[in-house]
């Protein structure tokens, strides 16, 4: 009888020690590097593969030129930040014809319309013996609307309006009346107004938004003829001249 108790007891306490075995759950917790997902120093290393892939390929592409594809911001050009620190530049008529290339220490510059630029970029151009330099040191406008490079280096557009007023047919202009005439004529200054300031804003564009030039300053002082003294126009202006069936056509074409 007492082997059958100890028998039972032993039973008892193996039972006992298998249960609280079974009861013991698995660790929820997983090995640190059996985590999925992304960190953000991958992001960050993935993006700089890319810029650095991007500027490696556009200088290659660019026979050396750039690394950005072409794009140079205003803050990567050594020259325009230094004008852009210093301010802005105000010079005279006389001030603006010293930087025309003949002192190798100074920049050159155009102006037009009164604003001046910068194209020191390019000396082989409006450098000394260059096919523009009539255009450095000095305001120009009136020789970038009419084309005449020789009679009409000045910024002075009085008169210009007649390089765009139409020509007319002599027995068609005889049919109008006086009244019919006047308002004809007020209607072909007006488009020949327009056709100038577009003419003017297309250069002072083409120099502003130039990947070489940049914008400096103001040219002040600039004199004007007196109230009713007319420029001659020159030659090559009046031939282009345009007919009233093309003024009515790009008015037409305007509108559309």
């Amino acid at each position: 009888m007492s082997e059958v108790r100890q028998r039972q007891k032993s039973n008892k306490a193996g039972g006992s020690s298998n249960s609280s075995n079974n009861n013991k759950k698995p660790s929820s917790k997983a090995p640190k590097n059996a985590r999925g997902g992304i960190s953000i120093l991958d992001l960050i290393r993935v993006l700089a593969t890319l810029v650095i892939a991007s500027c490696g390929l556009s200088y290659y592409m660019t026979s050396s030129e750039s690394l950005l594809w072409g794009y140079r911001p205003w803050f990567t050009r050594l020259p325009v930040v230094m004008r852009f620190l210093q301010g802005p530049l105000t010079l005279t008529p006389a001030q603006l014809s010293l930087y025309n290339g003949t002192d190798p220490t100074l920049p050159l510059y155009v102006s037009v319309n009164g604003t001046i630029f910068d194209v020191s970029a390019n000396p082989m151009v409006y450098g000394p013996g260059g096919h523009y330099n009539f255009f450095a040191g000095r305001d120009a406008t009136r020789a970038f609307v009419t084309g005449c490079f020789q009679e009409d280096l000045t910024h002075d557009l009085t008169g210009v309006e007649e390089m765009f007023m139409p020509v007319d047919d002599p027995a068609e202009l005889a049919a109008l009346s006086s009244g019919e005439r006047k308002k004809r004529r007020e209607q072909d200054v007006r488009y020949a107004r327009s056709r100038i300031e577009r003419a003017v804003s297309h250069w002072q564009n083409f120099f502003r938004n130039h990947k070489r030039y940049f914008e400096v300053g103001r040219v002040v002082g600039l004199e004007v003829s007196g109230e009713g003294e007319k420029r001659e126009l020159c030659q090559a202006a009046r031939q282009q001249r345009p007919t009233r069936k093309q003024v009515v056509e790009a008015l037409a074409a305007g509108k559309r």
